[in-house]
């Protein structure tokens, strides 16, 4: 259904200037405890086929650029569609907007910058207590989860509506049976649900926050401070951008915020984030089932290579678009796929990072 807006979406460009992708120092795998041969390897079998439609792949190893290989036509300056992936960059612009004084901080009610989208449907005092935390975690009571076609709040239904922001709180309170663990009997005490109308949300938040539009404080706050340049917004019919998802950036792009929350908000020595925002945004603060531990819209996973495990942090994407950092290894990882409708891309991408990416950096030790 995403796709029927790729008329009212598109290419929302802020900055005017035609600067390259951000300026990496590069380094020779050797340098950077890499194996050549491991890189050339994943190169290879990307190639192959093996991993389905892969487009880039950029490493970092302490905070150098090692490897950068395009396998599609748009080369390094294509803006590529990082899906769901734009979630974790809302969550940065909400530290930005905390640290403006914007919005107070985690714990501030959402209610308050929303109003204007309302009157909302199906009225529950609980609604307002709905924090910007509870949207950052996926854990609102807002009955809404994309993983289940039914759910009212479900991804899909909410394009076929012009109002992304009243479909979102106007969802009835979820109902929790007793064969259902409540919030407070769940790890971290939170319920969660995955919900893109939630980060949707969030990004108009943001914006009446800083009574800016969202691209624009986005550009101000957080790209210009770390050379992004031009980044294609996916617009709602009312022209809100979609924090949810769709935004468009170069690999490069994706390689630097990565890098950004390896720094612990910094780049190139200037604190783009606050640093204790940062480090809230990577640390666990529910379960996401399955899929382990989520922080503020970003995944926490672990890798395992050559039986080491190795705790990381992932902004990922619909068709297995992922940037992957590991702190332990001081590397950041972009995979950027086209792999729609393929049986199980996360799994393709995952394999690709683990057995070829981390793989070559632990086989040289």
């Amino acid at each position: 259904m995403r796709h029927l807006f790729v008329a009212i979406a598109a290419m929302l460009s802020v900055s005017t200037a035609a600067h390259a992708a951000p300026q990496w120092a590069t380094a020779t795998p050797a340098t950077q405890d890499m194996s050549a041969e491991g890189l050339a390897a994943l190169d290879a079998a990307v190639r192959a086929g093996t991993y389905q439609k892969i487009t880039s792949v950029l490493i970092a190893r302490h905070g150098r650029l090692v490897h950068e290989t395009y396998f599609d036509e748009g080369g390094a300056e294509a803006r590529r569609n990082t899906r769901s992936a734009t979630k974790t960059v809302t969550a940065m612009l909400v530290g930005a907007a905390i640290v403006e004084g914007e919005i107070a901080d985690a714990q501030a009610p959402v209610l308050p910058f929303i109003a204007a989208y309302g009157p909302f449907e199906n009225p529950d005092p609980r609604k307002a207590a709905i924090t910007v935390e509870d949207l950052l975690t996926m854990s609102s009571l807002l009955e809404c989860d994309d993983e289940n076609q039914f759910s009212r709040g479900n991804e899909e239904r909410m394009y076929l509506i012009e109002n992304w922001v009243n479909f979102a709180f106007s969802l009835p309170i979820r109902g929790f049976p007793a064969w259902i663990a409540r919030p407070a009997d769940q790890p971290y005490g939170r319920a969660f649900s995955y919900c893109t109308a939630g980060s949707t949300t969030m990004g108009a938040v943001v914006q009446s926050a800083t009574d800016e539009p969202l691209p624009v404080f986005a550009q101000r706050a957080l790209f210009d401070p770390l050379g992004i340049e031009r980044p294609e917004w996916q617009m709602s019919p009312m022209g809100l951008a979609q924090g949810g998802g769709g935004l468009g950036l170069r690999s490069r792009d994706l390689l630097t915020l990565g890098q950004l929350l390896l720094n612990r908000g910094q780049w190139r020595g200037r604190q783009v984030l606050p640093e204790a925002w940062a480090e809230a945004m990577t640390r666990p603060h529910a379960r996401a089932a399955d899929h382990g531990d989520y922080g503020y819209l970003i995944w926490l996973p672990t890798y395992t290579v050559a039986g080491r495990t190795h705790s990381a942090w992932a902004m990922a994407g619909t068709g297995g678009n992922k940037v992957v950092i590991v702190p332990d290894l001081d590397a950041v990882v972009v995979v950027t796929t086209e792999n729609y409708g393929v049986r199980n891309p996360h799994g393709l991408a995952d394999a690709l990072i683990a057995d070829h990416a981390l793989a070559a950096m632990t086989a040289v030790r």
